[in-house]
């Protein structure tokens, strides 16, 4: 990337961070409020302080006349105490709040594009993105956009004080204000690079860990292991040393900070000292008086503290702006549009409505230039069509075009007016968890009952029947414990939980036996019965043979063809 792009890229995340303060301006008005009242509290605290101070040893006022002062003092404290829990509060509510609407953004975003895209993305990546990234973005809003408001009102309060009391003093606090945003941003600019270095790295940690974990049975019989072992530990050792980077450069930049805000302090106590002890003629300094002296001297610290913070909080900044850098590309995507959804008048049939209809569609791949079309097709209410043809020829890609996956090049994809979509892919998605909450991820809210009678629909009553924890019974990751046929059965009878009218289904009997193969078929044809529509991308004769139609995808058009009358009829 070039410096142009690199600058027009960090200038982007930076709206796009500041887009994201907006929509919780309110509490972070509250926040600024809050510090701004804990900072009034803290000149009272350190005014009344000094003034006590110099009653005592200068005017040797008697403690018992001072009470009422020693209350107004515990006030200040309280009241400064109240102000800092509101500040904190509120930037945690907007932190918060701010996470909780990206990370609802990236989850419908991730939806959106769909499995197609999707699997153009590594898993891990994208976790790390929901999770990590999301999570960057809380210090941000919480602590260092209110304190990037704090650090420049609270200083000129102060500083409005500080010359009331002495120019010259005041003047020593004007020097060296500034030179601790100065080097916070130089420092801060490196370290913006490498926490975007740092998130890249722990995304390829992540997807290099999860890779070899899901293949790890691969590498066991082909004796890799250690290999694997190997790998995983030099890109662990690469993201320690990018993350020791990014605390070395957050080390440094605040000892520089301390450093100053150190010297700055010393040279206003040596100032007052000397100026008390009569040493210094010049200006006001024979003027100062106990009082004004120690109000000075106590004031310094605080002076300083808002600037501190701003610099500590800074690499929240250059953490966020590293997270938004991925989050904004990720949300930036177009997602697939999907198909139109209008009123289908039958254009075969005044008593048959039609379900799907695709006009002079189109689709083509990057690198593999058009793979489907342009072809005309319709799909009548109720139907069950075979798609059939080689490998390669585009079945599964006009399905996706069919459940609004990939978007078509050219053409009308067009389905009636609010048509749910059932999708059956050849490796169906099953989780660590119970039978009852796989199926409940298409039905949330169905009975016991139910998710029985759409197991016992998708040949599967035996295998309930079997199990002596029934629907309660655990599966692992992917559906282990399960055949293949038996994971297939039970992703079918998500199907039948769905009542999705129009039924997508993608070699559903792919790699199964036999007997298998008869149990989905079986099921198949339930689903068919009622009523639902059904598109088949399929090699088996026995799926050809239960079709109303069968057509073959030949150089991307679609022909028909009679449903073979026995295995041997096999295309």
């Amino acid at each position: 990337m070039s410096r142009s792009q690199a600058q027009t890229s960090a200038r982007a995340s930076r709206q796009w961070l500041a887009a994201q303060s907006r929509e919780v301006r309110g509490w972070l008005s509250l926040a600024i409020a809050a510090g701004v009242i804990g900072g009034l509290a803290t000149l009272a605290q350190l005014g009344l302080m000094a003034w006590l101070i110099s009653a005592v040893v200068v005017h040797d006022t008697a403690l018992v006349t001072l009470w009422p002062y020693a209350v107004a003092l515990a006030g200040a404290v309280i009241v400064r105490g109240l102000a800092q829990w509101l500040q904190e509060t509120s930037g945690l509510e907007a932190g918060l709040r701010v996470k909780a609407d990206v990370r609802a953004q990236v989850l419908d975003q991730l939806a959106a594009l769909g499995p197609v895209h999707l699997a153009e993305r590594h898993s891990a990546g994208s976790t790390a993105q929901l999770v990590d990234q999301v999570e960057a973005l809380e210090g941000y809003i919480a602590r260092y956009v209110p304190q990037a408001t704090l650090a420049v009102v609270l200083p000129l309060i102060f500083l409005g004080v500080a010359f009331s009391l002495d120019w010259l003093a005041a003047s020593f606090f004007l020097i060296a204000a500034p030179l601790i945003p100065l080097f916070m941003a130089l420092i801060g600019m490196g370290a913006q690079r490498l926490n975007e270095q740092q998130f890249q790295a722990m995304t390829r940690l992540a997807g290099h860990f999860l890779d070899r974990v899901r293949g790890l049975t691969t590498l066991q019989l082909f004796g890799r292991t250690r290999q694997a072992t190997e790998e995983v530990t030099a890109v662990a050792d690469d993201y320690r040393r990018r993350n020791m980077k990014t605390l070395r450069v957050a080390f440094l930049s605040s000892a520089v900070l301390e450093f100053f805000a150190s010297v700055s302090i010393a040279v206003i106590a040596i100032y007052i000292g000397f100026g008390l002890l009569g040493y210094i003629q010049f200006g006001p300094a024979d003027q100062l008086t106990l009082f004004s002296g120690l109000f000075l001297l106590f004031m310094a610290p605080d002076f300083f503290q808002p600037l501190r913070l701003l610099a500590q909080h800074y690499h929240d900044r250059a953490s966020a702006l590293g997270a938004a850098e991925g989050l904004r590309t990720l949300l930036s995507q177009t997602p697939p549009q999907g198909p139109r959804m209008e009123s289908l008048d039958s254009e075969l049939d005044d008593t048959v409505p039609l379900r799907a209809r695709l006009t002079d569609v189109s689709v083509a791949h990057a690198g593999r230039g058009r793979v489907l079309g342009p072809l005309d097709f319709v799909i009548t209410d109720g139907e069950v069509v075979a798609l059939v043809g080689p490998s390669g020829t585009g079945k599964s890609t006009l399905l996706q075009v069919l459940a609004g996956f990939v978007d078509a090049e050219s053409g009308e994809v067009a389905l009636r007016t609010e048509t749910s979509v059932a999708w059956l892919d050849q490796r169906p998605f099953l989780m660590q968890g119970t039978l009852a909450e796989n199926l409940r991820l298409v039905a949330p809210d169905a009975s016991d009952d139910r998710l029985c009678e759409a197991l016992i629909a998708a040949q599967l009553g035996d295998l309930l029947s079997a199990l002596s924890e029934g629907l309660d019974t655990s599966l692992g990751e992917r559906g282990l414990g399960l055949s293949g046929g038996q994971a297939s059965r039970l992703a079918l009878a998500r199907v039948f939980l769905s009542d999705a009218p129009l039924v997508l289904l993608d070699e559903p009997t792919a790699s199964l036996d036999p007997d298998s193969e008869q149990r989905v078929i079986e099921g198949l044809t339930q689903l068919a019965a009622q009523g639902r529509t059904l598109v088949i991308a399929t090699h088996h004769p026995a799926v050809m043979g239960m079709a109303d139609r069968v057509l073959r995808l030949e150089a991307g058009q679609l022909h028909s063809q009679d449903a073979p009358a026995s295995s041997e009829a096999l295309s």
